[in-house]
């Protein structure tokens, strides 16, 4: 399957962000994010063998100690695009 093929889960890399409530620190909260990162996120998630909520989580703890504190969904995809560098 190829990036944009309607058999992928993830989507068209094109799509508008999908609104999710995902509990993080004992609270709920909405994250809006594109399928491709959703997808990207529970891939890492998987392979990190940690439940999605806590590894949003820890990318939360992270970003609360920048300063400027970037928002949460902004903080997601930084922290998947420095993954995906990593890896390659």
């Amino acid at each position: 399957m190829q990036q944009g093929d309607p058999e992928d889960p993830a989507g068209s890399p094109f799509a508008p962000p999908v609104k999710r409530s995902v509990t993080i620190a004992g609270h709920q909260t909405a994250i809006s994010l594109e399928p491709i990162f959703w997808a990207a996120l529970r891939l890492a998630a998987g392979q990190e063998n940690i439940p999605l909520n806590a590894l949003i989580a820890r990318i939360d703890v992270s970003r609360l100690a920048a300063d400027p504190a970037p928002n949460l969904a902004s903080a997601i995809r930084c922290w998947l695009f420095d993954r995906a560098r990593q890896l390659h």
